[in-house]
């Protein structure tokens, strides 16, 4: 049963929340014979329960984007365009109901919910931009009378796998460019996050789009998401996750050579040096360390500082942590986790990092008080002394964790930067402009910010990683297009003695 208090402490939300999550297909709720329970992660009561899909509902979903593929592809990709404008646009009239959404199904607070819609909004308002830039190229041929050029043309039927940590942001990521480009989609939505992408769905049903375009498979990923990956009717595979999982779908899809979008995740280091400003680089290392929980795949989990600096750094870092306030309410920095397992492997983590040999400076606990104790609340922890090859220093724990390093000269922070299987982001905190330049250069990173956050790429540039954080492609930016969509080499011949 669905409690009736499963709502976070200290919101009130006018949005009622379905007591069940279905799937849907061809533009309709589906029902399941199985439900799974959903929790609400800041209060761990059962907030609502969701159809446990399996390939049944795998295979209906596949059979309505295979049936809605032919007139959608054909379809002007203006009008494609305009219609997810439309949608963007009802989003933003509906943010705040998307925002209650967001903030029960993750337990953060309302305010960290409507920032993600704005993220989300610009991403709908800036791919259905790019309708009117869907360039293909001309170019000169080496025989006379010849044209040359290439045309953009759609992949297919579209899986999209997606994460729980940025709701909607991470559906419309994939969406919107998926759509526009001409694909149709089924996405497996997140187990907990279930009902935004259906939201997201009603909101694209009410501006039009055909019945079958996009769909949503509700449940558990070995049973509901698997079958998307291995069946054959899916031309590409587009997922957001852990590297173990990436790399089954890698190995899965390519074997039948489906097209396969990667985003894995990182290990995100923030170099700070003896010249940078301490007091900005303590507050960009606590937001990119524990804001969002440590929910990002770009969270700085990896504090690399000069030794000359470092007591003082430290110092500055523990007093904000002290004053990092974890809760729903609008004063408060952060939220829960997502799940209680995902907590009880970061406290697995930290115990084995102790027994190893690292110092707990602050946190390394599940908060327990009586504002906190309910939900899935792993306290901001900060460790030291912990070896580079450690692996809490080598593995994502997706939580307000991360560790100070501490390092003699440039040269050592660029090689602790690059010490680890996953290259997503970088920071870099110092005035030495040829310093930045030289870190830019040799950073084994997707990303790299300098004098700021490791997180915070926005939504007209692209995004993705090197090594184990991805497999090469980036979202979204106009490189998304590169995913979704196929490139047709055109050549025309012509006769002059003919006109």
């Amino acid at each position: 049963m669905v409690s009736s208090q499963a709502m976070p402490i200290l919101q009130d939300f006018s949005f009622d929340f379905p007591r069940q999550c279905l799937h849907w297909i061809h533009n309709a709720e589906v029902p399941s014979e199985l439900l799974v329970d959903k929790y609400n992660p800041a209060s761990g009561l059962v907030l609502t329960q969701l159809a446990r899909g399996s390939r049944v509902e795998a295979n209906l979903a596949i059979e309505a984007a295979e049936q809605a593929w032919e007139n959608w592809s054909q379809t002007p990709v203006i009008s494609r365009a305009n219609l997810l404008r439309e949608a963007t646009l009802l989003m933003t009239d509906r943010q705040n109901e998307i925002a209650q959404i967001i903030a029960l199904e993750t337990g953060r607070s309302l305010k960290d919910a409507l920032g993600e819609v704005g993220a989300a909004i610009e991403q709908g308002f800036f791919m259905s931009g790019e309708g009117r830039r869907y360039f293909g190229r001309t170019t000169t041929s080496a025989m006379p009378n010849r044209s040359a050029m290439t045309l953009r043309q759609p992949v297919g039927v579209c899986a999209l796998i997606v994460a729980a940590n940025t709701p909607i942001a991470n559906v419309t990521w994939k969406a919107f460019p998926a759509l526009l480009c001409g694909n149709t989609v089924v996405m497996k939505a997140s187990e907990d996050t279930p009902y935004t992408p259906v939201w997201f769905a009603r909101i694209l049903k009410e501006v039009g789009l055909p019945a079958g375009v996009f769909n949503v498979v509700q449940g558990l990923g070995e049973e509901a998401g698997a079958p998307l990956v291995e069946d054959e009717r899916v031309d590409l595979v587009s997922f957001t996750g852990s590297v173990s999982v990436g790399r089954w779908i890698q190995k899965t899809a390519g074997e039948r050579l489906a097209k396969v979008c990667l985003e894995l995740g990182g290990k995100n280091a923030m170099v700070v040096c003896e010249d940078a400003d301490l007091e900005n680089a303590a507050q960009m290392a606590l937001l990119s360390a524990f804001s969002n929980a440590g929910q990002r795949c770009a969270s700085g989990s990896r504090i690399v500082v000069l030794d000359s600096v470092y007591e003082a750094f430290k110092t500055r870092l523990l007093e904000k942590t002290k004053a990092f306030r974890m809760g729903v309410s609008e004063s408060d920095d952060a939220g829960p986790v997502i799940n209680e397992a995902q907590l009880n492997h970061m406290l697995q983590a930290v115990q084995q990092a102790k027994a190893e040999g690292a110092t707990v400076l602050i946190g390394g606990e599940r908060m327990r008080d009586e504002a906190h104790g309910g939900g899935y609340y792993m306290a901001p922890t900060i460790l030291e002394n912990v070896s580079p090859d450690a692996a809490i220093s080598m593995e994502e724990l997706f939580g307000p964790i991360t560790t100070l390093y501490r390092v003699s000269s440039f040269a050592e922070a660029v090689a602790l930067n690059n010490r680890s299987n996953m290259g997503l982001t970088a920071a870099i905190h110092t005035a030495n402009m040829h310093r930045v330049q030289r870190f830019i250069e040799l950073s084994r990173t997707g990303v790299v910010s300098v004098n700021g956050p490791t997180y915070g790429s926005e939504p007209h540039m692209p995004f993705g990683g090197l090594k184990n954080s991805g497999n090469g492609w980036r979202e979204p930016g106009p490189e998304a297009l590169d995913v979704y969509s196929e490139v047709k080499t055109v050549y025309i011949k012509y006769d002059p003695a003919l006109v």
